[in-house]
């Protein structure tokens, strides 16, 4: 029995070893605490945004146009957003984006706590954080490969989704209370402070020991060069499809949750604040899993491709808020693991001279789509209600997943 105990200790070590093996580094530390303070600031901002367009407008079809002008710039401009992140230096990017995005938070507490608040102007402030996310999103997960070494890059960007759930687990139910018990205003307030985190993790880490490439020169066509980069790779090709689906149908959750909130189970903000949670404690509990993964395979996406479509169709039809709750944490899991597997195989495949342009593809896809999936889900939400919406989900997600099976299988035959 001693010796089945001290092997079990021994495992558990080494276990712990893997999953947080990269904050070993001292960089990639600095950037983690750093982020893990930033990122409960902003899913406080997106709970409470989107609660303020709810009371501002009571209408659906207002909070998918509210998301969508958040991302719609990445729509339009995302793959050139690519070309410049391999062009400059990260940190300095990151840098700039960070400091826009605190100022824009402060913009959006200043005018909810004086009372000047209109439905404009939060699209307004929602499209100019757009903008600024076109080169936050990419040099951000590419800037993983400026702190580790290609042996770490599964751990590190597990880890950097563990502390972005970790945020979507605080964050929320921090803002649920904050907006019954005080103003939607404050977390906004408290989302611009945060940004100070990350920005002292930036500004001290050891720039000698950044594992920079040399820029990409400038030339015409580059955009276009990642897309042909992408096109001859059939397991590139056939990662972005399901991304591009599981991002246009599936992950609506600002959309759908509010409203499962309010009129499936007849709650507020904390409801609200609770759901978003439950999908943060899943994809917390997921991410850690990955974490502890030392390979990625294109079969492994798909197979969790299903996962989430199952999920999602039990979710549709589940009328008690604490049995949606654990089916929620679920969906958590199976939308960390789907997007952790997917953010990995587009870096691990992918040569060091196009890793910007690929990201970018990735987030054009996984965030541009949802200026057109958001109203659309929006649309259904309204019309059949919030279960419909998740059916959507389940639907689309699993129509892709049969899509791009035969393209995996000639990719693997090509290969054997």
């Amino acid at each position: 029995m001693r010796r089945l105990s001290a092997g079990l200790a021994v495992r558990a070590r080494a276990a712990g070893q893997r999953v947080f093996r990269s904050l070993a580094i001292r960089n990639y530390r600095l950037y983690f605490a750093g982020h893990a303070i930033s990122v409960a600031g902003t899913w406080m901002q997106r709970v409470a945004q989107d609660w303020l367009v709810l009371d501002l407008s009571d209408s659906a079809v207002a909070l998918g146009i509210s998301t969508s002008l958040q991302f719609l710039p990445t729509l339009l401009f995302g793959l050139w957003g690519g070309v410049l992140v391999d062009r400059f230096d990260r940190r300095r990017m990151i840098m700039l984006t960070q400091t826009a995005s605190a100022l824009l938070a402060a913009a959006l507490a200043a005018i909810v706590l004086t009372g000047s608040v209109r439905l404009w102007m939060v699209y307004a402030l929602a499209l100019g954080l757009g903008l600024v996310t076109v080169l936050d999103t990419p040099a951000r997960h590419a800037f993983v490969t400026d702190l580790v070494g290609p042996e770490d890059y599964i751990n590190a960007q597990s880890l950097n989704s563990t502390v972005h759930n970790v945020g979507r687990l605080v964050g929320p139910a921090i803002a649920g209370l904050l907006i019954a018990a005080v103003d939607v205003g404050v977390a906004f307030a408290v989302n611009a402070l945060s940004f100070a985190g990350v920005l002292l993790g930036l500004a001290r880490m050891d720039t000698a020991a950044l594992r920079r490439l040399p820029p990409v020169a400038r030339a015409r066509g580059q955009a276009r060069e990642g897309l042909r980069y992408v096109w001859h790779r059939p397991e590139l090709c056939a990662c972005l499809v399901l991304v591009a689906v599981v991002a246009l149908l599936g992950q609506n959750f600002r959309v759908v949750f509010p409203l499962l909130a309010r009129d499936t189970f007849g709650g507020g903000a904390e409801v609200y604040g609770w759901l978003t949670s439950a999908l943060g404690v899943g994809a917390v509990i997921g991410a850690l899993g990955s974490a502890a993964r030392q390979s990625v395979m294109a079969w492994s996406l798909l197979r969790w491709t299903w996962v989430f479509a199952g999920v999602c169709a039990v979710a549709a039809f589940t009328p008690w808020l604490a049995a949606a709750l654990a089916v929620i944490v679920g969906l958590g899991v199976a939308n960390i693991v789907f997007n952790t597997l997917a953010r990995t195989l587009l870096q691990i495949g992918v040569e060091p001279a196009m890793q910007g342009r690929v990201i970018a593809l990735h987030s054009l896809i996984s965030l541009g789509s949802t200026p057109i999936g958001g109203p659309i889900t929006g649309l259904v939400c309204q019309r059949w209600g919030p279960g419909a919406g998740l059916l959507l989900a389940a639907v689309s997600v699993g129509a892709a997943a049969a899509a791009v099976t035969p393209m995996l299988r000639r990719a693997r035959a090509a290969s054997a």
